[in-house]
């Protein structure tokens, strides 16, 4: 080994470690952003839900019903309004994180979730979430999801 590869190497180690916290830093921001979101929906407030979310935001379900598969558009703005409207039972969706990605100002994330009207279990399926990272942090761009009643992941 040269002597001048010897004096990058420790520079390359830094470089990379930095690299690595950094991203786990993103990681994590990512994450809070779809937390955040669900917290806000299962509190039943839309202004929290609405802040995490970017101008021009889609959301996608993808509806199945026996071989026939329809992709069906919601609208950002019904949503919000139905998550701020008083309802009797909390919308608690819970997930985790199967997989996040995170490259410069775009993360795509996979999330299985179950959701339940309180404490009754009403459906299952996975989120995929498109975010950006802008100005004020990390927001939702887009969000497609699956729902069924069953097999569901625990």
């Amino acid at each position: 080994m040269s002597r001048t590869s010897l004096l990058l190497l420790p520079i390359l180690l830094i470089a990379a470690s930095a690299q690595a916290q950094n991203s786990a830093a993103e990681t994590k921001a990512v994450q809070l952003t779809i937390n955040t979101f669900f917290e806000g929906m299962k509190q039943g407030d839309s202004a929290k839900v609405r802040r995490t979310l970017a101008p021009g935001v889609v959301f996608h379900v993808i509806k199945k019903q026996g071989v026939k598969v329809e992709l069906a558009a919601e609208n950002p703005n019904e949503f919000l309004k139905a998550v701020g409207t008083p309802h009797t039972e909390a919308w608690d969706e819970r997930i985790s994180f199967e997989q996040v990605l995170v490259d410069a100002i775009l993360a795509s994330v996979w999330t299985p979730y179950q959701f339940y009207l309180g404490s009754k279990f009403s459906h299952c399926g996975y989120n995929s979430f498109q975010l950006i990272r802008m100005a004020d942090g990390w927001k939702i761009a887009h969000i497609i999801d699956t729902r069924h009643k069953e097999p569901c992941k625990q």
